[in-house]
């Protein structure tokens, strides 16, 4: 019995100090060095998204010689960097610019980032991958018309209601982070649409 006791106080003492610690990296994470964190968590999200994206391509495609683009990767990686920095300074902006978790203001800030700065975000998506893959500029406009209604398309049944949680629920300096974590399985399906031949 003084055996299972000591050792019950051992595991509770261990979950504290867990619990301590966790509690003093997330302010620190999420306060002091929130745009650290945020574009961090965005880069890394963007990279598995793809390498998820291309495994699954690796697995069910035509090519057998197909292997890992780690260049594909990294260039998808950047565009979560660049979008990362900007989403930290939105949704800052945005909480600032209408602040309040009624419905009514909820629902401005579901519209107002689904009609203007979703459209802009995608656009961005595009021009930073063009950068990095050497395209002109021409080019670039050119698979924005081509592909971005399919992501535009996809964001109106992915993110309204994802935002409503986020805007409702949500602290801003948690946004960024559940944002990347929806976003995951929607960078899959990103990478899939830029990278899609037809």
């Amino acid at each position: 019995m003084i055996v299972k006791s000591f050792a019950l106080s051992l595991v509770r003492l261990k979950w504290s100090a867990i619990i301590k610690t966790s509690k003093v990296a997330g302010k620190t994470l999420f306060s002091k060095y929130l745009l650290i964190t945020n574009v961090t968590i965005s880069t890394s999200l963007s990279g598995i998204g793809d390498t998820l994206q291309q495994q699954y391509e690796i697995l069910t495609g035509d090519d057998p010689n197909q292997t890992w683009n780690k260049k594909r990767t990294v260039d998808m990686s950047a565009t979560g960097t660049v979008v990362g920095v900007i989403c930290h300074f939105w949704y800052n902006w945005l909480d600032k610019r209408l602040p309040g978790k009624t419905f009514k203001i909820v629902l401005k800030k579901l519209l107002v980032d689904q009609v203007i700065f979703s459209p802009f975000l995608i656009a961005v998506f595009f021009g930073t991958v063009g950068v990095l893959e050497h395209m002109s500029t021409a080019e670039v406009l050119e698979e924005i018309k081509a592909k971005a209604w399919r992501l535009y398309a996809a964001e109106w049944v992915v993110w309204p209601p994802a935002q409503l949680i986020n805007f409702y629920l949500l602290p801003t300096r948690f946004r960024v982070l559940y944002d990347n974590t929806i976003s995951l399985g929607y960078d899959v399906y990103t990478s899939y649409v830029k990278h899609d031949k037809t």
